[in-house]
């Protein structure tokens, strides 16, 4: 980019005025799930009898027969084109951290000559897209290209467009899962399960735990003409160089700040599109660092809000665009301010409307509350490796560790009051705690846990799983991850975690001890065995790491070696004792996180690389070129004396540019070789760990010598759009 465009570009999106977005004249409520063939919409065009079976289907999980199925894709294509659909797809989430599509249009022969809109049941509810492309770690072969996408009813079916969008699980010929909702749903099965039959203990009446999750999105937006113009953004999602700007985020004027006005046109814009989508929107902000922002929806379902959290992320790409933005959600577009996450508050309740994270009002709630809150800290106990491995990328790694996301290790923030009461528990004698007249009396000694809300257990932001009242946060998720990822994993591990607890406990029941004894007895058992997860304290702490690490938790720092954990003896036999993977699934999925990684730092190498050379280098040459030609030219026109002071400092420049200069151009060198050795590697996992060992640091040592030229460099020469013109939007 010459230095005139370069101008053009920065002036032209500071003087970017907000495109106005209509005024709705009706109320959220009033048009929330327009593009959605909801319970309302399936009442009003289905028959009686099938509606009630489509309730049965997605309450209870009955099977769908053919004859209904037909039903159902009738009334859905009416319903449909009366919105001005055309086409149908089957919307679906395969392992490449997005989603995907293909539209077949409601048309068929009707046997005169001409067309028909038709859309049969078969159609609804199966698909055979062509997986030979999308990735399958091995568990297939490339011809072998049969998939099958299937309907999942308990997510509706919505409009985008032309398009009525179906989502659906996505599995292989023989029957492998390929996507995310297909082992997401085996895992929400599994924790309703376990945790219903541990939530008979207290209501003998529960029939359903449903799996709560609220995700908060993170994102950045910038000026889509400087986004264009630098290469690296286009290609990786992030700036490979850049000099911090002189302000950023250290006034902490940005966070909770006034709205620009062009940012909130867009914001509008978004919230309408996706309530009428469905996605219940609750909250938006500014977030910490400049051009940062912050959605929010109201709690939902857990597969649900999955689907409407990748749905968010497509309608935010879109409707930025429109507003003259792009929409940033890698985990760390810029080096020096704060990146993006997606926080998972996570939670169960049951269909009597119980919430088991939540404090009750009687000792016999009070003991359930402590039940599954010390159920949920041994599942992140056992399995804190693989759960950090659930949210590891080579993306979210630039961020996790960082001053304003959690460290790459796992451990929980409860809270003094909660803390105090789980080491009352541990310490004190079942006299002290228990009292028993009868099977419906039970007295607790401990402290008032109704009072331990939200206001009293404080925020910890350097605890990645912390409980917030009623829930956990797991907070290291990535900004652009599917947080099916991490629930997988959650709710695998609490599942396996109820299912021992109910185990231990039915065994002392069987030998005579009272059920609320057997339950009590059991669950100090497991608060003195998960005690080193519970942290209260800085995870940022030197002093933390070395602690982690003496209590026997995963301090691994590299990406590719935290992927190990899916791979270990206790994490195959979790999955296959839960039914929600196989080891051959596990084994797949790994090599594909092992891919993506290499992949992902390969094109930072290749794009940087050609940044360097013709980009940074050329115009670092021409600037030195017009110092020393300012040298020549003082030399001649100035007295020795005048023209040795006034040439100095042009001096110095010249050779601090020379060797910046000669450092990136050998060290660019360094770094093809080391891409071109490790490409030779065969093993995927030891081509990983060569590309985080070899190639990633490479590219963060030349970094500083770009960072340091921008500094010298004259500005109008500079290449690239800066922080300074980039990290604020006008």
């Amino acid at each position: 980019m010459s230095s005139t465009l370069r101008f053009q570009v920065v002036r032209g999106a500071f003087n970017k005025k907000p495109i106005p977005v209509p005024n709705r004249a009706e109320r959220p409520s009033e048009f929330f799930g327009k593009y959605v063939f909801n319970r309302k919409k399936m009442y009003q065009y289905l028959p009686a009898k099938v509606y009630k079976k489509m309730c049965d289907v997605m309450d209870n999980g009955d099977t769908l027969d053919l004859a209904t199925a037909n039903i159902v894709a009738e009334g859905m294509k009416k319903w449909a084109m009366e919105l001005g659909a055309t086409h149908c797809t089957h919307w679906f989430q395969p392992l490449t951290e997005g989603t995907a599509e293909k539209h077949d249009g409601f048309v068929e022969h009707d046997g005169k000559g001409g067309l028909a809109e038709e859309f049969t049941g078969k159609q609804l509810v199966q698909q055979e897209p062509d997986a030979s492309s999308f990735p399958s770690g091995g568990i297939r072969s490339t011809f072998e290209a049969r998939g099958y996408s299937a309907w999942d009813p308990a997510s509706p079916v919505f409009v985008v467009g032309d398009t009525l969008m179906i989502p659906t699980v996505f599995i292989s010929y023989t029957g492998e899962a390929l996507d995310y909702k297909a082992p997401l749903k085996k895992s929400l099965m599994a924790v309703d399960k376990a945790a219903t039959a541990v939530a008979r203990y207290f209501y003998p009446d529960v029939k359903k735990v449903i799996t709560n999750l609220g995700w908060e999105q993170e994102y950045f937006l910038v000026d889509e003409d400087l986004y264009a113009a630098r290469p690296d953004l286009v290609m990786t999602g992030r700036t490979l160089m850049g000099h911090d700007s002189a302000k950023n985020q250290q006034m902490d004027d940005h966070y909770f700040g006034n709205i620009p006005g062009r940012v909130a046109a867009f914001m509008k814009d978004l919230e309408i599109k996706a309530l009428e989508l469905g996605i219940p929107c609750k909250t938006r902000h500014n977030e910490v660092a400049p051009n940062q922002f912050e959605l929010a929806p109201i709690f939902e379902e857990c597969n649900l809000a999955v689907d409407h959290n990748m749905l968010l992320m497509m309608l935010m790409r879109k409707v930025a665009r429109k507003h003259g933005f792009r929409c940033l959600l890698h985990e760390k577009p810029f080096g020096g301010v704060n990146g993006s996450g997606k926080h998972n508050n996570w939670s169960l309740s049951t269909d009597t409307g119980v919430l088991l994270h939540a404090p009750g009002k009687t000792p016999l709630d009070n003991l359930r509350f402590v039940t599954f809150l010390v159920e949920s800290l041994m599942a992140v106990y056992k399995h804190n490796g693989l759960l950090k491995a659930s949210i590891i990328s080579a993306t979210n790694a630039h961020r996790l560790g960082a001053n304003e996301a959690p460290p790459a290790i796992i451990s929980s923030f409860l809270g003094k009051q909660l803390s105090e009461l789980l080491n009352h528990l541990e310490n004190a004698t079942d006299e002290e705690i228990i009292n028993l007249k009868g099977k419906q009396s039970l007295t607790l000694d401990i402290p008032q846990i109704p009072e331990i809300l939200l206001d009293n257990t404080d925020r910890n932001r350097t605890s990645p799983f912390a409980f917030t009242g009623n829930r956990f946060e797991f907070r290291a998720a990535g900004s652009q991850a599917n947080c099916a990822a991490s629930m997988i994993v959650l709710n695998t591990a609490m599942a396996e975690a109820l299912t021992n607890f109910k185990e231990r406990v039915d065994k002392l029941v069987e030998g005579g001890t009272e059920p609320m004894k057997a339950v009590l007895k059991t669950v100090r058992e497991d608060i003195l065995t998960c005690k080193p997860i519970r942290f209260d304290g800085n995870g940022y702490s030197e002093e933390w790491k070395q602690e982690a690490a003496r209590r026997g938790l995963d301090v691994e720092n590299s990406a590719p070696l935290m992927l190990d954990n899916y791979l270990k003896p206790d994490t195959i036999k979790m999955f296959g004792d839960m039914h929600v993977l196989s080891e051959a699934e596990l084994e797949a999925r790994t090599e594909i996180k092992q891919e993506t990684y290499t992949k992902k730092i390969q094109i930072e190498a290749r794009i940087f690389g050609d940044l360097c050379l013709n980009h940074i280098i050329p115009v670092a040459t021409k600037y030195q070129s017009q110092l020393i030609d300012n040298v020549h030219k003082v030399k001649e026109i100035f007295p020795e004396q005048t023209a040795i002071k006034v040439s100095a400092n042009n001096l110095a420049l010249i050779e601090r540019i020379s060797e910046h200069s000669s450092f990136i151009t050998e060290n660019v060198e360094a770094l093809i070789e080391a891409r071109r050795v490790a490409n030779k590697i065969e093993s995927v996992r030891q081509k990983a760990i060569a590309y985080h060992d070899t190639v990633a640091p490479l590219i963060e040592k030349i970094r500083y010598h770009i960072d340091e030229l921008e500094l010298i460099v004259d500005d109008e020469l500079w290449p690239l759009p800066k922080y300074r013109e980039m990290l604020f939007i006008r």
